[in-house]
């Protein structure tokens, strides 16, 4: 006899919840009838999976084992179900995106009215931090990751990648000058990164090599406050231009030693956990992303053609 879905759920459902009668209680069975397929699942493997007194329940080393194989199969079960309901209506349900506070506003925010449009039934729930987050801690379905990924863990789709460039305000050039070589920039009021260090390091050619490390003058996490700072003319910033363009295009900041930047551009990736063919609602909210910010050159320049999602080097 063959284990059945319903034998694989009360076995997980009961991992999870941590009692026979909390899985009952959220898979609406009773507490016999969880115990029943526990029972028959054991009998069919021919090994004991959990071991049950009356105050505790304990995972066996063969209960471990086969737990992770268990998740797959109700986790394949499900994604076929949505893909095959996906072709019947539209994509739908909560969509949980992380996303750091300055590519959230200038990027994704602009482009949700007509997302709405094409999409009404997917929920988005927006999440904003400066610092990667846990996935899996928070509850994120996808985050949308700026710069060279880390985590070997994650699976990665490349979107589209972003320009840095050294910029400042036209009040603050007017004040202090507009610095004609790198190393002028030592007499000037820079705005830098609290961390990581690697964004005080700015794309500027000079003697020191292709990086000019920056000793900053006044320091944030959040790109958004150094770009507010740098608006208020408070310094020189280097920044995307995914949340500096609209400043650009009407005067409000301006480039600064342009002869001597290297191009750099950030690469821009949404990352996930599952390894496997994508909730519908994800690929929906990728593909749209992806496609309106490869329209934008002075946003942001397309990613490479997309195929199959890659692993990030550890590093």
């Amino acid at each position: 006899m063959k284990t059945t879905l319903e034998e694989l759920q009360a076995f997980t459902t009961v991992v999870d919840t941590g009692s026979i009668t909390a899985a009952a209680e959220q898979l609406g069975q009773t507490v016999s009838g969880i115990s029943r397929a526990l029972g028959r699942l054991e009998r069919k493997l021919e090994t004991t999976l959990l071991r049950r007194t009356t105050r505790r329940i304990a995972i066996t080393d063969e209960g471990a084992a086969f737990l992770g194989h268990a998740r797959a199969i109700l986790a394949a079960v499900d994604q076929a179900e949505e893909q095959m309901a996906a072709r019947r209506r539209q994509p739908a349900g909560r969509l949980r995106v992380n996303a750091a506070t300055p590519f959230m506003l200038h990027a994704i925010v602009p482009l949700l009215p007509a997302f709405h449009l094409k999409y009404p039934r997917i929920r988005l729930e927006l999440d904003t931090d400066d610092l990667n987050i846990d996935l899996l801690e928070r509850r994120t379905d996808v985050a949308i990751r700026i710069g060279a990924l880390q985590d070997s863990t994650l699976h990665a789709r490349p979107l589209a990648s972003s320009r840095i460039r050294v910029l400042a305000s036209p009040a603050y050039i007017e004040r202090h000058g507009r610095p004609a070589t790198v190393e002028a920039l030592t007499r000037h009021v820079l705005l830098g990164f609290t961390q990581p260090e690697s964004l005080n390091r700015w794309p500027l050619h000079g003697e020191h090599g292709d990086e000019w490390p920056i000793v900053p003058t006044l320091t944030a996490s959040s790109g958004e406050t150094l770009r507010q700072l740098a608006l208020q003319g408070l310094g020189i910033a280097c920044l995307s231009d995914f949340m500096t363009q609209a400043d650009r295009r009407q005067g409000r900041l301006v480039q600064l030693l342009e002869p001597h930047t290297r191009e750099v551009r950030q690469p821009i990736n949404a990352v996930y956990y599952r390894n496997a063919q994508l909730a519908a609602r994800i690929t929906c909210f990728l593909d749209f992303v992806s496609e309106r910010l490869s329209t934008d050159e002075e946003l942001c320049e397309a990613a490479p053609a997309r195929g199959r999602a890659r692993k990030p080097a550890a590093g």
